[in-house]
């Protein structure tokens, strides 16, 4: 695809390079001259090193790890408001904080709308991201959000895999809604994991609603951190007699050592896209697909005014 780069300009930030570098070359254009700066104490600024005047601008930046790329964000979006940019539209493919959707107990914060206040207060102009941990969030901005889905790069995947007696698994009660649509559109059965947590992060007990046996299983999931459910859920789909087992997960995180437990567990592969970028030499099972097309090509649907709905699967 070719854009008309006369009237916008696409910035990254430092852990986003590699991503926004795949997009502006689907786009067909150079990524823009961004100079940031690290000071001894851990503070630093952001300068545009090109003229951004009257222009729209796209800032490729998901937030991993969480505050210095956030912190890295804001700075990029207040510095082309101040140099009079015409539209910051911000590209987070990664949302982080998403977990933090409500009250889930008393005397806690809502981390997912102090993140959109802050990004409008900085002078985002609109938000373009993907599989948000609660569609809801959408409606913490006050400004245009376009929400895309990673299963326009999965639902082609899940379908070269010729799978002949393929279920669609959730590995939770509240991801249903996305492996239901998983299972719709391939008209395939879908099976549920209902599981207890003990505190964050980790897992007490689980059990599987639906039949597994003699069964191809793709797990959907929107994130994998430390990937204790995913393992667990493949581990005990085997002992019900699956045949194999597999995931396909929106956003890699892999904290700690969820690498090393994906390569222990059952679970034939994990496929994850590139809106966190991943060393797979550390997890042999990791299969990385990329969204950068995707993303241009939504870029290229805003400035041309165009629909992007039309580039969703389901």
């Amino acid at each position: 695809m070719t854009a008309n780069p006369s009237n916008f300009k696409v910035f990254s930030g430092t852990n986003s390079r590699y991503l926004a570098e795949k997009i502006c070359k689907s786009l067909n254009c150079s990524l823009g001259n961004m100079k940031i700066v690290h000071f001894s104490d851990g503070e630093f600024s952001v300068s545009y090193e090109e003229s951004i005047r009257g222009q729209y601008i796209y800032l490729v930046q998901s937030t991993f790890p969480n505050s210095d790329n956030l912190m890295e964000l804001l700075l990029m979006i207040d510095a082309a408001k101040r140099a009079s940019a015409y539209k910051i539209i911000a590209v987070i493919p990664y949302f982080g904080w998403a977990r933090q959707d409500r009250k889930d107990k008393p005397r806690v914060s809502i981390g997912a709308k102090l993140i959109a206040d802050m990004l409008s207060v900085a002078g985002v102009d609109r938000i373009i991201t993907m599989d948000l941990h609660a569609d809801q969030i959408q409606g913490f901005f006050n400004v245009p959000v376009d929400h895309l889905y990673g299963s326009t790069i999965f639902v082609p995947y899940i379908k070269s895999l010729r799978l002949k007696n393929l279920v669609i698994a959730s590995p939770d009660v509240g991801g249903s809604k996305r492996a239901g649509s998983y299972s719709k559109h391939l008209e395939v059965p879908m099976v549920i994991c209902n599981k207890t947590r003990e505190k964050a992060n980790v897992v007490g007990e689980m059990t599987i609603i639906g039949n597994v046996y003699g069964k191809d299983v793709i797990i959907t999931d929107d994130m994998v951190d430390t990937a204790g459910t995913l393992c667990k859920a493949a581990d005990l789909m085997m002992e019900k007699g699956a045949r194999s087992v597999r995931a396909i997960v929106s956003h890699g995180v892999m904290s700690g050592n969820a690498s090393q437990k994906v390569l222990e567990s059952k679970l034939t592969e994990i496929a994850f896209t590139d809106s966190i970028p991943f060393d797979c030499g550390k997890c042999a099972k990791v299969k990385i697909l990329s969204i950068a097309d995707m993303f241009a090509d939504t870029i290229h649907r805003v400035q041309e005014n165009k629909s992007i709905s039309e580039q969703y699967l389901m």
